[in-house]
């Protein structure tokens, strides 16, 4: 399955290009505007499933570092900041990693 399966290419090209500067990702803003934030939990549940390269059941930190990259293979990898802050802001259990059930949080908030 592809990212596009699920959002709109135009609506991917338009949230990447908000952050292209680094240091200028912010997840909510980039969430809404890439139209995840509309989506059910199960459509979250299958972009989650994209973003976790390894399979693992979790976004970890080397994960979260390429976020970007797999709305598009051109965009920038988040910096050290950007990845601590949006780790620090899905990590609710403090285990050093995003669960399903994290992310589908964050995406709401």
């Amino acid at each position: 399955m592809a990212i596009t399966d699920i959002l709109s290419a135009k609506d991917i090209e338009s949230a990447l290009s908000s952050c292209q500067a680094d240091d200028s990702f912010n997840y909510k803003s980039f969430f809404s505007t890439v139209g995840l934030s509309s989506k059910t939990p199960d459509q979250i549940k299958l972009v989650f499933g994209i973003l976790d390269q390894d399979k693992s059941g979790f976004i970890e930190e080397e994960e979260l570092q390429l976020f970007l990259k797999n709305f598009s293979s051109s965009a920038r990898v988040l910096t050290a900041a950007e990845t601590k802050a949006f780790l620090a802001a899905g990590d609710t259990d403090g285990d050093g990693k995003i669960g399903v059930e994290e992310f589908q949080s964050l995406v709401k908030a």
